[in-house]
C-alpha cells in the first residue's frame, strides 16, 4: 500500500500546537506539507520547536514569507491556488485582516479545504481568549472529572491531551472528511476546529449523561473513574504499578481466581464491598514485583497491564515488534531515534531524513507554484521571502 495522501498539498502556517500536530500526521500519510514561516525580521512571531519535536518536521518543506507585506500575501495566494489544504492557528480575525483568510483563498481556489484551529473557536464569548492545553481541559470538564489531590486540587495531566486528541486529531479527521466530500462535490470547505469543542467530544459519555439525566458524579465516583475496585491502579512490591481494568465479569472472575480472591468474584459492583475489595487487591499486589504480576496475569484474560514510564514505553518489546520506532537523520544534529508514523494506514520506514529548519526551500516551492525567476528575485530583493 502506498501513501494514502499522495498528491495532496498542505500549506501549514503553524509551528507548534494542534495545527502542527495535524500537519505532521498528514505528512505521515504522504501529504506534501509546506511550512510557511515568518521571514527573519519577524521570526519572533513564531515559536521554533527543537529539531526532534513534532516528528522533526519529516515530510515537510519550508518557506519563509512575510505575510504582512502585500507581495507576501500575493505570493501566498499564488501558492494556495495550487494547494489542497490550508491550516492556520492565528486568533480569530487575523487571517482575514492579512488578506489570506478563507474567502480570500476560496476566490482563487474554490476547492480549497481551509482549516482554522483555535482554542475556543471562531465565535462565542471565549473566542479571543488566549489559552493552552490545560485551559481547554479545564473548561471541557476533563480536569474536574479526574481524580483530585487530597485537597481537591485538579491533577495536571501527563500529556497534552487537548492539543493532540481534541485539537490535532480533530483537525485531521475534519480535513480528511472535507477532502472526501470534495471528491464528490468538487467544492472545498471551511473548518472551524475549536480545541475546547474537541474536549467536549472526548467527555461525551459524562456530559451526555448529565444532559440526559441531570446526574452529576463527583470525581472518583463514576464507574470508570474510581468507583469500583476492578478499574483502578495498584502498587506492587518493587514500587511499580499495575493498571487493572477488569470491567466485564468474566475478566474479573479470571482475576479473582488468579489472585485466590474468589470470595469477591460476585461482589464486583457491590458498592458496599468496594473498600474491602480494594484493600484485598492492594494487599495481594504488594506481594510481588510488577513484572512478575504481568507475566502471571496479562495473558490470562484479566485486563491487567503494567504502568510504563516514558523510557519503558519507548523501549517496550511489543511496540518494537510493531515497528513503532525509526531512525532519524538530521543534517545538524546527527542520527537519533524517533517514533515512526503510528496511525493506521501510514507507511512506516526504518529511516527518515529530516529537514534542516534553519534553511528553506523557498525558491523551489515558489517556482513549482508558477512564479517566475524574475518574480522570485524581486521577492528576495524586497525582503518578502527568505
Amino acid at each position: 500500500m502506498g501513501n494514502l495522501l499522495d498528491g495532496i498539498t498542505v500549506l501549514d502556517l503553524a509551528s507548534v500546537g494542534p495545527a502542527a500536530r495535524a500537519s505532521g500526521w498528514l505528512a505521515d500519510y504522504g501529504a506534501d506539507i509546506i511550512k510557511i514561516a515568518p521571514v527573519p525580521a519577524r521570526a519572533d512571531a513564531q515559536i521554533t520547536p527543537p529539531p526532534h519535536a513534532y516528528s522533526g518536521g519529516r515530510g515537510t518543506r519550508r518557506l519563509r514569507l512575510d505575510l504582512k507585506a502585500g507581495a507576501g500575501r500575493d505570493a501566498f495566494l499564488r501558492l494556495a491556488e495550487r494547494s489542497d489544504v490550508v491550516i492556520e492557528s492565528f486568533r480569530p480575525g487575523v487571517v482575514a485582516r492579512l488578506g489570506i483568510g478563507y474567502d480570500d483563498v476560496k476566490s482563487r481556489n474554490p476547492r480549497i479545504v481551509y482549516c482554522s484551529t483555535t482554542g475556543y473557536g471562531q465565535d462565542g464569548p471565549r473566542a479571543q481568549w488566549a489559552g493552552h492545553d490545560l485551559n481547554y481541559l479545564a473548561v471541557g470538564g476533563y480536569l474536574a472529572n479526574s481524580e483530585p489531590a487530597p485537597d481537591g486540587k485538579p491533577p495536571l495531566p501527563g500529556a497534552t491531551v487537548a492539543d493532540s486528541a481534541a485539537g490535532g486529531m480533530q483537525a485531521v479527521i475534519a480535513i480528511l472528511a472535507a477532502l472526501v466530500s470534495r471528491s464528490v462535490t468538487g467544492a472545498g470547505a471551511y473548518l472551524d476546529v475549536a480545541v475546547a469543542d474537541g474536549v467536549l467530544a472526548l467527555m461525551a459519555l459524562q456530559i451526555d449523561d448529565n444532559l440526559a439525566t441531570g446526574a452529576t458524579a463527583a470525581p472518583g465516583t463514576a464507574p470508570l473513574a474510581g468507583r469500583f475496585a476492578c478499574y483502578d491502579t495498584y502498587r506492587t512490591a518493587d514500587d511499580g504499578w499495575l493498571a487493572v481494568a477488569a470491567i466485564e465479569h468474566r475478566f474479573w472472575a479470571n482475576l479473582c481466581t488468579a489472585l485466590d480472591l474468589t470470595t469477591w468474584a460476585d461482589k464486583q459492583y457491590d458498592d458496599a464491598a468496594q473498600d474491602d475489595i480494594r484493600t484485598a487487591l492492594a494487599s495481594r499486589f504488594a506481594a510481588k514485583p510488577r513484572d512478575e504480576w504481568v507475566e502471571l496475569l496479562a495473558g490470562a484474560d484479566t485486563c491487567v497491564a503494567p504502568v510504563l514510564s516514558v523510557p519503558e514505553a519507548a523501549a517496550d518489546p511489543h511496540f518494537a515488534a510493531r515497528g513503532t520506532v525509526a531512525t532519524a537523520a538530521h543534517p545538524a544534529n546527527g542520527a537519533f531515534r524517533q517514533l515512526a508514523p503510528l496511525l493506521a494506514g501510514a507507511v512506516r520506514q526504518p529511516r527518515y531524513d529530516l529537514p534542516d529548519q534553519t534553511t528553506t526551500d523557498s525558491d523551489a516551492l515558489l517556482a513549482e507554484h508558477g512564479l517566475s525567476n524574475e518574480e522570485i528575485t524581486d521577492l528576495h530583493a524586497a525582503g518578502v521571502i527568505a
